[in-house]
């Protein structure tokens, strides 16, 4: 549903979960969260998301990211959590190598 905000949400946290192990998917997905928040104008998740674009990068490098974590402001950023079976199972059948132009995940 267009203008659905939960929704997007939902997704954008699904695919943080997903990126986490790459640096440019998992900067990206914290791009749009920004660009999602400024739209809203939400001050909080704004400011949650421009630290995370900071820490989203070497997390990804060196395998120290919380794995599961949404990536919203709303949740610490260095919390893990669980990710859905859904998730996971694509998780499992991801490549461990990355694409070409990525880095990815250093604890594979």
């Amino acid at each position: 549903m267009i203008g659905d905000q939960a929704t997007a949400w939902r997704q954008l946290e699904d695919a943080h979960v997903l990126s986490q192990p790459w640096v440019r998917p998992h900067l990206r997905v914290h791009a749009h969260m920004l660009g999602f928040a400024l739209r809203q104008r939400d001050i909080r998740e704004i400011a949650g998301q421009v630290g995370r674009l900071l820490l989203a990068g070497p997390g990804s490098v060196t395998g120290r990211y919380p794995i599961g974590n949404t990536g919203r402001s709303r949740v610490s950023a260095f919390a893990a959590m669980p990710i859905r079976d859904d998730l996971a199972d694509l998780l499992s059948t991801a490549p461990s190598a990355p694409p070409s132009d990525e880095t990815g995940p250093a604890n594979s």
